[in-house]
């Protein structure tokens, strides 16, 4: 089975700007600047409703005022690290809320903005925050796509392949495993077309990808 053209032309990652803020009048007015942009958004009234709305699958980013009636900003980030979203976050904030939007970004907020803020700013920060998102979903990519070559191995291809990245000649190999050079020769020949790789260094770098992040 050749894997290196069994994927289809990937659909294009759909991006959208969710804004959570209690203030219609500036929901309105960044919906109409992201509009202007080029840009896809949706809005809502407080963390609570867009909580009820939220996908591991959304992509873009969320703009997320600091301080609302309710749940807060920050309590809405806090719940989503919880649910291990990767939706990076821009804080709007206003005045005296620094120290806790810099608190924010040691939790892994992307950015903060101060209110009152400049459009071009604005638009900037959103744009590097899509950037990293698609970053980020290209790396998921990566990563399910290499782990779905190495559970299409067979059993004996998977021990190859853990000889081969772990730094193992053939001819080590063949005697690690007892079969001969030319059958080891054979299983990495299908091993690299299996992983859609044509060096060393590519086969590696799948393998590192799928393993098991530190916390």
């Amino acid at each position: 089975m050749n894997l290196n053209h069994a994927n289809k032309t990937p659909a294009p990652l759909e991006q959208l700007v969710y804004i959570v803020d209690d203030d219609e009048a500036l929901r309105d007015s960044l919906i109409w600047l992201l509009e202007s942009a080029g840009l896809k958004a949706q809005a809502f009234d407080s963390a609570e409703t867009f909580l009820t709305a939220w996908s591991d699958s959304m992509s873009g980013c969320l703009v997320l005022d600091i301080r609302m009636p309710g749940m807060s900003g920050l309590e809405l980030h806090e719940r989503l690290n919880a649910m291990h979203s990767t939706l990076p976050v821009i804080f709007i904030t206003g005045h005296g809320d620094v120290p806790m939007a810099v608190s924010a970004l040691k939790k892994g907020a992307a950015d903060f903005i101060e209110k009152p803020f400049n459009d071009y700013d604005m638009i900037n920060l959103i744009q590097n925050a899509l950037i990293t998102d698609r970053k980020r979903h290209d790396a998921r990519a990566q990563e399910a796509d290499a782990q779905r070559r190495i559970e299409a191995l067979t059993p004996r291809e998977r021990e190859v392949l853990e000889l081969i990245v772990a730094g193992r000649l053939n001819k080590q190999i063949a005697d690690d495993l007892g079969i001969s050079i030319k059958t080891v020769e054979v299983h990495r020949a299908r091993v690299m077309e299996k992983m859609g790789v044509h060096s060393l260094a590519e086969l590696v770098q799948h393998v590192m990808i799928t393993s098991p992040k530190d916390e």
